[in-house]
């Protein structure tokens, strides 16, 4: 079995007369933590939002898990194995932590609307499996003590957290992450760093983030894609792609 699970093949996406991604190509791989980096507008957003169907693309493919992703119906995504955080928490904040965690197993159950109307037995087994993973997701991401708190009364950094188990809720090969650092403190960045590895290893889930924060990102990923002004600049481990002459120049300080 192939070693790719993500696979962006010469991706073009334009509004207008403005190229937001302009023919751009990598792979990751399973088991890869991996980011995607640029300044403001250099296109990763968007390239998220065609991974998830959420944009569509003028040109290229994507390959996800061996499947041909374009082809697949937006509403399949997640159960495909794809989840995805956003760069603003978007929770239902008058729903306990318990319950939006829940929400993301939702996405995979198999009953149907009537069924779960209904309460019949399967709807009501896929409940309590649902609920099992959330328990065991919060216990991992230390939010087991919250689980009955409704989101709103937590803080951000909480709220994030909490985003980041109902992504997992899913059970993703693939978790995009989009600047899951923001708005955090330097110590609340370390303990991120730290965990996203931690679930990497235990789920053997494939991380892609996006992401600012550079020490974090250099820090932990395996894989780094950069890109400026839509056009991928570099691809490659972290000590090579700090050193790359266009990244130094579009990204690390050498300014334009």
């Amino acid at each position: 079995m192939t070693q790719t699970l993500l696979g962006v093949r010469g991706v073009s996406v334009r509004f207008g007369g403005i190229t937001a991604l302009d023919d751009v190509s990598f792979d990751i791989e399973r088991g890869q933590l991996a980011a995607l980096i640029g300044p403001n507008g250099a296109g990763k957003t968007t390239l998220f939002d065609c991974i998830c169907r959420m944009r569509e693309c003028d040109s290229g493919g994507i390959d996800f898990d061996g499947r041909a992703l374009l082809e697949m119906p937006v509403q399949a995504i997640a159960a495909a194995g794809i989840g995805r955080t956003f760069q603003s928490v978007s929770l239902f904040g008058s729903m306990s932590v318990l319950e939006n965690v829940m929400m993301g197993g939702h996405s995979r159950a198999n009953s149907g609307f009537l069924a779960q109307a209904l309460r019949l037995a399967r709807a009501a087994k896929e409940e309590e499996s649902a609920a099992e993973r959330a328990r065991a997701l919060l216990t991992a991401l230390g939010l087991q003590a919250l689980a009955r708190k409704r989101v709103a009364e937590l803080p951000f950094a909480l709220q994030k957290r909490v985003e980041l188990a109902r992504a997992l809720a899913i059970e993703p090969k693939l978790l995009l992450l989009d600047e899951p650092a923001s708005g955090l403190s330097g110590a609340e960045v370390a303990e991120l760093g730290a965990l996203l590895q931690q679930l990497r290893d235990r789920y053997g889930t494939t991380v892609l983030l996006v992401e600012h924060n550079l020490e974090l990102v250099m820090r932990i990923s395996t894989k780094v894609i950069v890109l400026d002004f839509g056009r991928k600049i570099a691809a490659g481990p972290p000590q090579e792609v700090r050193r790359h002459p266009e990244v130094v120049q579009a990204y690390l300080g050498g300014g334009r």
